[in-house]
């Protein structure tokens, strides 16, 4: 409890809630007495809701502040701008803080990064540590790919290993998940698992040391993440999914290539200079507003730039 509360913040798919899990299992089994509270802020937010419309609210109280020894709330950034939510958890929080219990939250970003969250909460996690959780380094890649094999009886060289470790950086969901469409294409096709099988099938996801990724490679990566076809994403289609898909795309390609604006604009159908600008103003806006998107966007970029 030197750490109290402790703030972990990353991106998407680096096991903040693993670890979460972990440190809620551990505590546990050092002290079995011990009464561990894990949740997510929806679920914060659904039991207040709830205690409010049942006229619970004593109850509510009592099981955070008073019947709690240590909190686990994952993903704390979507309380923002949920203004009752966040006054119950502002005083939750104190009352747990006073008491010398622990309070431990994940998020996404920084606390003076989420949107619509209270100055005074943002001040009480500067009483603690703030940590961040990084992307794992390539020898640890290799190793979660060797267990993640063992684990499910895949047959998996030590060059395959190292060469998937040492192409796909994002994170960790997105390492396991290519392993396992990669057994699954090679089971199927009753292939053996080889470097150059891994190129075919996981060609939209690898990063090759040094290359810079072309546009129709970003296109590409873009829409598989975001499931709209390649086509869809150079033709002149409006629906939202496929309108976001290529705005992302033109951001991503402004970000990584430095391709002037008509340039880009001709690599997405003859688009007009004015509708890539248009398209990096828009995801840089929405990025500030929805945390899924920027997550996504974030995720993009370290696959296609290493």
């Amino acid at each position: 409890r030197a750490y109290n509360p402790l703030f972990l913040y990353g991106g998407v798919g680096l096991g903040k809630t693993h670890l979460v899990h972990a440190v809620g299992n551990h505590a546990l089994k050092a002290n079995p007495a011990c009464h561990v509270v894990y949740l997510s802020s929806e679920a914060f937010t659904n039991d207040l809701i709830h205690a409010l419309e049942q006229h619970k609210m004593p109850e509510f109280r009592a099981r955070y502040r008073e019947k709690c020894d240590i909190l686990l709330l994952d993903d704390i950034q979507f309380l923002g701008n949920k203004k009752q939510t966040m006054e119950e958890f502002f005083h939750t929080f104190n009352a747990l803080h006073e008491a010398g219990k622990q309070i431990f939250v994940t998020s996404d970003k920084l606390p003076n990064e989420i949107e619509g969250f209270e100055e005074r909460l943002r001040s009480r996690f500067q009483w603690g540590l703030i940590a961040d959780i990084q992307p794992p380094e390539v020898e640890t890649r290799v190793a979660i790919l060797k267990k993640k094999a063992a684990t499910d009886n895949i047959h998996l060289p030590d060059d395959v290993a190292l060469f998937l470790g040492t192409h796909i950086r994002s994170n960790v969901r997105e390492l396991e998940g290519s392993l396992i469409r990669l057994a699954a294409y090679a089971s199927l096709t009753r292939a053996a698992i080889t470097v150059e099988l891994a190129k075919d099938v996981l060609k939209t996801v690898l990063v090759v040391r040094g290359d810079k990724p072309d546009v129709e490679q970003i296109i590409r990566v873009v829409g598989e993440a975001m499931q709209v076809r390649p086509n869809d994403i150079k033709g002149d289609r409006r629906q939202q999914g496929i309108a976001r898909a290529r705005q992302t795309a033109m951001y991503l390609t402004r970000k990584i290539t430095h391709l002037s604006y008509p340039a880009i604009g001709e690599r997405f159908g003859g688009k007009d200079h004015s509708t890539v600008i248009n398209a990096e103003q828009r995801i840089t806006q929405l990025m500030d507003e929805d945390t899924e998107l920027r997550a996504t966007v974030e995720s993009l970029l370290r696959r296609l730039n290493g």
